[in-house]
């Protein structure tokens, strides 16, 4: 079975290429891409693999848009920290939808349904039954909590301290490991990856700046132009990294800190 892998994130990338291999030994992963851009230029120039497995959110757009933009004909495993796009998702092939992160148990089990779905039993609905297909998605699809995260429980020596979600600058993911900045400045490693926090945190407060930063609004002191149309970011208290902004993001970057 051969694999293209659309992940924008290294290290989501690696831990699904280990997953895979695990749940499916005999898969071998093509290329591992992280645009829409060069999505579409591969499908463009190479012949159709056996099974894409895409993230929703890619460096330079939705992945989605590759599968309205090029005539598609591989099954597609999606995963992603969010369920919105489900309908869509399950529009461009999909088997299945998985939520991040990603579980061996759920991975193999949408391979197998893949299997089953090439080989399908007399009495089984046919791949291309619409109705069906839907409603086995949208069944699978964990009903999520409407109410975000208001507090964080961080461990400080050998306590755990409650701390509001209204006391936090900013979320940084570095070698794997999320850390979360408190406006006075103290640092807390948190067991969450930016994903799953995109998921938790208010939107109107709180925006995803890159693969690295997710952000509150108060906490962005000053914007930059940067090259090539990008943003560089000042934020309080301030990260020992660069916190840049991609082209295709400023716009919505900008609309965010106005309110829109």
């Amino acid at each position: 079975m051969t694999v293209l892998l659309l992940e924008d994130e290294y290290p989501a990338a690696e831990r699904l290429q280990r997953l895979l291999q695990q749940a499916a030994p005999e898969a071998q992963v093509l290329a591992v891409l992280d645009s829409v851009a060069g999505a579409l230029a591969w499908l463009d120039a190479n012949p159709a693999p056996d099974l894409i497995l895409s993230d929703i959110q890619l460096a330079d757009g939705l992945s989605l848009e590759v599968f309205e933009q090029a005539v598609v004909r591989s099954p597609v495993i999606f995963t992603t920290a969010y369920d919105a796009y489900a309908i869509r998702a399950f529009k461009a092939n999909s088997v299945d939808y998985l939520l991040k992160p990603v579980k061996l148990a759920e991975l193999t089990a949408a391979l197998t349904k893949l299997r089953e779905w090439r080989t399908p039993a007399p009495t089984t609905p046919p791949p291309d039954d619409t109705a069906r297909r839907l409603e086995r998605l949208l069944d699978s699809l964990p009903r999520p909590n409407q109410q975000y995260k208001t507090r964080f429980l961080v461990r400080s020596g050998e306590q755990l301290l409650p701390l509001p979600a209204t006391q936090i600058a900013w979320f940084q993911s570095r070698h794997e490991t999320t850390t979360l900045a408190v406006t006075d400045g103290r640092r807390f490693v948190v067991d969450y990856t930016l994903e799953q926090l995109e998921a938790l945190l208010d939107p109107r407060h709180f925006f995803r700046l890159n693969r690295q930063f997710i952000a509150q609004l108060p906490a962005v002191q000053r914007l930059h132009s940067h090259f090539n149309g990008k943003l560089l970011l000042d934020l309080h208290p301030a990260p020992t990294d660069e916190v840049l902004v991609s082209r295709e993001k400023a716009a919505a970057v900008k609309s965010w800190l106005e309110g829109g």
